[in-house]
């Protein structure tokens, strides 16, 4: 075992280079997720000790730290008192963190977002009419029940929206797929529930929401998956017409 992991160490610090920009801390980050990203550091996979990683970096010991300590909270190293640091085990925490990232700083990431809801939500409809259980699709219909009731509670509404799009998600029994449409549904409920002001907008999702629940009642995949993009694709021009009648 030790010799193993003297061999993993000096192959980790053989891909480590001196630091040449000004941000030192960048740099390490920079590359320690080059090395996650490549696969030469595995998920569980411990760091070198700080000395041998100050050494190879040519980096001093609060460059070193700040960096690690950086990816310790948005989840990609986990660091434990007498275990040192290594790769964490769950990437979900950082993938979330890179999305909330990335929406407080480039304007147009919410459409992006809602774009690859299109693709990620066609298929979530389309297996949960395939393999979703009774159980599942009794929830979903119940949901649709609780959403005809709530049509002029714009904030009832708008929370059983996003529960509705997460339990399709669940119904598909697609682990990962579930996570993604959770997680991008979280980012974006503060905007679709603004969208929802819109004239007309609520009646509107509902009937998109009742073609959705139709056709995968009936295990008609397909028909689920093209009734959700179309869902989708209104309530992104919907989006699009709320920025443009409110840019703020």
């Amino acid at each position: 075992m030790t010799t193993q992991r003297a061999a993993g160490t000096k192959t980790i610090k053989s891909k480590i280079r001196p630091i040449k920009k000004t941000s030192i801390s960048d740099d390490i980050v920079e590359q320690i997720m080059t090395l996650i990203s490549k696969g030469d550091l595995k998920a569980g996979q411990r760091l070198p000790s700080e000395r041998e990683l100050c050494k190879t970096f040519g980096a001093g010991r609060s460059s070193l730290r700040e960096a690690l300590r950086c990816l310790s909270i948005v989840g990609v190293l986990t660091a434990r008192v007498g275990e040192g640091t290594s790769v964490a085990l769950d990437g979900g925490k950082f993938l979330e963190k890179i999305v909330e990232w990335r929406l407080i700083t480039e304007k147009h990431d919410i459409e992006n977002l809602i774009e690859v809801r299109l693709a990620l939500e066609g298929v979530s409809a389309a297996s949960a009419a395939e393999r979703g259980t009774a159980a599942n699709h009794d929830l979903l219909r119940g949901l649709l029940e609780k959403m005809k009731a709530a049509v002029n509670d714009e904030k009832r509404f708008a929370a059983l929206d996003l529960e509705f799009h997460v339990n399709v998600a669940k119904a598909s029994e697609n682990q990962l797929l579930f996570d993604l449409i959770s997680m991008i549904r979280g980012q974006l409920a503060k905007v679709l529930s603004k969208v929802l002001l819109l004239p007309q907008a609520r009646p509107l999702s509902l009937k998109e929401h009742v073609l959705i629940v139709d056709a995968i009642l009936r295990r008609d995949s397909v028909a689920a998956r093209g009734a959700m993009q179309t869902h989708l694709e209104a309530a992104l021009t919907r989006y699009r017409t709320a920025i443009e009648s409110n840019p703020a």
